[in-house]
């Protein structure tokens, strides 16, 4: 637990870096995000460079692509390519590592990053692996105002038809999307009901930046049978950045120097105390 709480605060660093440089992405939800990508890759999911042509190899969708940034450190640290490329390139011309997760980059199963696309691609590939008679799961993770899209809802529908328990779905929950708080631009509170409605198992976790509370709701996931799981994970937008946590602003912005050198400097103090 310790080892996965500390590699999300690495990865975290590595994020300011990539997006300071590049002077692009969505860094306010990268690091909303971070410990579920964390817990995911290097703690539940059977995915790795060694397995990557592998028919059985757990898949992933990124619904939230606009936080590829996040992604593709997870996906370097992970082994899939040399993670200081992508740091060094991030968003530049002729770069490979453009803004939302694409084919080109190894690791990533298919372009994403069209709101509201994602959980349908999970629930055909979920299908997929049933009809095939195939062991993987399934995971998509998901923005909270990303719910406001309605096939969103056709995908919920059509996953409880099909009784897909090797589909997993994360909501990051950080309450806040480019135009404000998902309460002012289409309230979601009862998202965990809407999500019952369709027949899901749903889990809360109250703590979504806590790498303990995601791996215990994981793996309580991989045990549920008959029908999909979806995780709710309250966490907080900007988190480990004093001056990004909780701030619609830093959905997208672009920090200046002494503003990186803060989030830098508070970063690496926390983890030194680790």
């Amino acid at each position: 637990m310790d080892e996965l709480t500390k590699k999300a605060r690495r990865l975290r660093r590595d994020v300011i870096e990539e997006v300071y440089l590049s002077s692009a992405g969505h860094v306010g939800g990268d690091l909303s995000v971070m410990d579920i990508l964390t817990v995911l890759y290097f703690g539940v999911m059977n995915v790795s460079p060694d397995n990557w042509t592998s028919p059985d190899r757990d898949r992933f969708f990124l619904s939230k692509g606009h936080c590829a940034d996040a992604l593709y450190m997870v996906l370097g640290e992970k082994g899939f390519f040399d993670k200081q490329e992508a740091i060094r390139t991030f968003s530049a011309y002729g770069s490979r590592f453009i803004g939302h997760p694409n084919t080109d980059v190894p690791g990533i199963e298919m372009n994403s990053g069209s709101l509201g696309h994602g959980l349908a691609l999970g629930v055909g590939t979920a299908l997929a692996a049933k009809m095939d008679g195939r062991n993987y799961r399934t995971y998509v993770v998901l923005g909270d105002g990303e719910m406001a899209e309605g096939s969103n809802y056709e995908a919920m529908m059509a996953a409880s038809h099909y009784h897909l328990d090797n589909l997993c779905a994360t909501v990051d929950l950080n309450r806040l999307q480019i135009s404000g708080t998902t309460k002012e631009v289409m309230c979601s509170d009862d998202m965990g009901e809407k999500f019952r409605s369709f027949g899901w198992h749903v889990i809360s976790v109250e703590d979504g930046n806590d790498c303990g509370q995601l791996l215990a709701a994981y793996r309580e996931a991989a045990s549920v049978k008959g029908r999909p799981t979806v995780l709710l994970a309250h966490t907080v937008k900007g988190r480990g950045v004093s001056f990004m946590e909780g701030n619609k602003s830093w959905h997208h912005g672009v920090m200046t120097e002494e503003q990186y050198r803060t989030a830098v400097r508070e970063l690496e103090e926390v983890a030194d105390h680790e």
